[in-house]
């Protein structure tokens, strides 16, 4: 399969993924027992970040070559961390998912722009 129509189909998942109540996309809600973890299942909005989030850093994994995916490993359980200390802050919470999909975004991007 051609990176181009790996990369379409990937956008086209992101863009039809719609989140599910009961789960956030990277764990079950329902086992949810870290306070970051609560509060992301309590707001949808930090629900619906966590779900882009989950969904561009499975693309990413399946599309970068094995060093890009080391780091992209790497840097995840970093920002885990972080988004960790944040507890039930839903301000903290917010700001920890806009910084990391920022970063998700321009690898996306950045990777797209490589052509074939």
């Amino acid at each position: 399969m051609s990176k181009p129509l790996v990369l379409t189909l990937a956008l086209s998942a992101l863009t039809t993924l719609a989140p599910l109540p009961a789960r956030a996309a990277s764990f079950p809600c329902d086992k949810a027992e870290a306070p970051d973890e609560k509060a992301i299942c309590a707001h949808l909005p930090l629900n619906d970040r966590d779900v882009e989030m989950a969904t561009r850093f499975e693309i990413l994994k399946s599309v970068l070559p094995m060093g890009g995916q080391g780091k992209l490993r790497d840097d995840q359980e970093a920002w885990l961390k972080e988004r960790q200390a944040c507890g039930g802050d839903v301000a903290c919470l917010k700001a920890a998912y806009e910084t990391r999909l920022k970063v998700l975004r321009g690898v996306l991007s950045e990777f797209a722009k490589q052509g074939p």
